[in-house]
């Protein structure tokens, strides 16, 4: 959300006689930044769907070195794909409870791979031969 709003005010800002501006005037200047305002509310709204949204801003705010002023002259830029690249690493942590709680103990597992059967119904050892 940050780096909607640097690039929104960005977007209007010379850096001494230096005002880059590609594509439709103004149309991408705004569309971007607002892009990636909605990105960040809906990652906070809807967790469950944060790697698309993290991918998604992570696009947007690469391709905004070419859309606005240089990425926000790259302040914008980088502040989108850090947030970006959190949000695809971030695990909610019911997520990461319930992930930790699913994790077989190693015996089970053992169990499952000789056998071919979950370890929850007993078997008899199988034997093969050599």
């Amino acid at each position: 959300m940050l780096a909607g709003v640097e690039m929104f005010f960005s977007g209007q800002l010379d850096i001494g006689k230096i005002h880059v501006q590609l594509g439709i005037e103004g149309l991408q200047a705004t569309i971007i930044p607002v892009l990636l305002v909605l990105l960040g509310i809906l990652v906070l709204a809807m967790p469950v769907h944060r790697v698309f949204y993290g991918v998604i801003s992570l696009t947007v705010s690469v391709y905004s070195i070419v859309g606005v002023n240089l990425g926000g002259f790259f302040v914008g830029m980088l502040l989108g794909a850090v947030g970006g690249i959190l949000i695809v690493s971030w695990m909610p942590k019911a997520d990461a409870d319930a992930e930790s709680e699913r994790a077989p103990e190693a015996a089970d597992v053992e169990a499952e791979t000789l056998t071919g059967v979950p370890a929850a119904i007993p078997v008899a050892p199988v034997r093969r031969r050599p």
